[in-house]
């Protein structure tokens, strides 16, 4: 269950939050109103799947009302999610769903991604992607929050802690890297963009190109392709993507050419650095990202990719929770 928080990110941008859940409660015999809300600003969306919409039956905002941001009543802990570029808050669902058994979980559709608002001409800096991140935060009431980024949201999530340390209390880098990746890499990726063959004319279509057919898949991954499938919406012609790839590009061409290794210099957090044996980030560099940091460690999932925590679950939740734990144990 998952309902919608509307937040307003920099510049006015409107930012869909999707809280997963219901909020922890300090005593669980405590049988009060527990499954009735009373209103629709404490109610839970339940994510209804339906041909044509989402497919994945990720929380969408026809299935309720929508609720205004507020604080928790709880003095539970926060955990903020941050996807990637091209993702979604409902590719942190796994994850969120368990979280929500002891914290306040709550994901963003960041500027541009799933939800969210994608203004021709909204910035897609990464001062914007910081300042969001920052301003949901607050407007959710959430922080001292545990932020949990991968790759893009990831880079969010340690520029926001080295802005904001009074934010943040914990810092979860998902294969992330942290060197500057040049402008051969940009080229490349606007290339990938022009390969794709859209429309698709099913989801099964999109699942078998990201899944199988995609130049970039070394081996069949049905993981990736149930990943992208999430990302896809319905239209006349088939089914396209719910973000603007020339807004993916610029969005990414603004970290791609710059290290962002100072930035982990001034994270004073307890950060773990997380990485797939087969992803982006390299075991070297990850180390060296853990050395940098003041308060850094390690952990790595093995059979897994890029896509850590959607790829592999129960690997990626074994190699979190002792560190969370540990956080909020101080």
């Amino acid at each position: 269950m998952a309902r919608r928080i509307d937040v307003i990110g920099a510049g006015g941008v409107s930012l869909a939050a999707w809280e997963f859940g219901d909020p922890p409660k300090k005593d669980p015999t405590d049988r009060k109103d527990a499954g009735h809300p009373t209103d629709n600003r404490s109610e839970a969306l339940i994510p209804v799947q339906s041909a044509g919409r989402q497919p994945t039956g990720e929380p969408s905002a026809e299935d309720g009302a929508r609720s205004e941001p507020t604080a928790s009543p709880e003095r539970t802990t926060g955990v903020f999610l941050l996807h990637g570029l091209m993702g979604r808050a409902s590719h942190w669902a796994s994850t969120a769903r368990w979280l929500s058994e002891r914290h306040r979980a709550v994901a963003l559709d960041q500027r541009g991604h799933g939800r969210s608002e994608k203004p021709p001409k909204a910035a897609f800096t990464r001062e914007a992607y910081v300042e969001d991140a920052e301003a949901a935060l607050e407007q959710l009431g959430l922080g001292p929050a545990v932020l949990i980024g991968h790759a893009m949201g990831a880079l969010t999530a340690w520029q926001l802690a080295a802005k904001r340390p009074d934010l943040v209390s914990g810092l979860i880098i998902c294969d992330m890297r942290a060197s500057a990746l040049g402008a051969a890499s940009q080229r490349e990726w606007a290339d990938w963009f022009e390969s794709w063959p859209v429309p698709f004319a099913t989801l099964a279509d999109v699942r078998k190109w990201f899944g199988e057919d995609d130049p970039w898949v070394e081996r069949p991954n049905p993981a990736r392709g149930e990943f992208y499938a999430e990302v896809m919406q319905e239209s006349p012609d088939g089914w396209r993507p719910v973000f603007e790839p020339e807004q993916m590009l610029k969005s990414r061409e603004t970290w791609v050419y710059d290290a962002h290794w100072e930035e982990l210099t001034q994270v004073r957090c307890p950060t773990l650095v997380v990485r797939g044996l087969d992803g982006e980030l390299g075991r070297a560099e990850a180390q060296e990202m853990v050395r940098v940091l003041p308060l850094g460690e390690y952990a790595e999932v093995t059979d897994a990719g890029h896509l850590v925590h959607y790829d592999q679950p129960e690997g990626w939740r074994a190699a979190i929770e002792p560190f969370l734990d540990g956080v909020l144990a101080r």
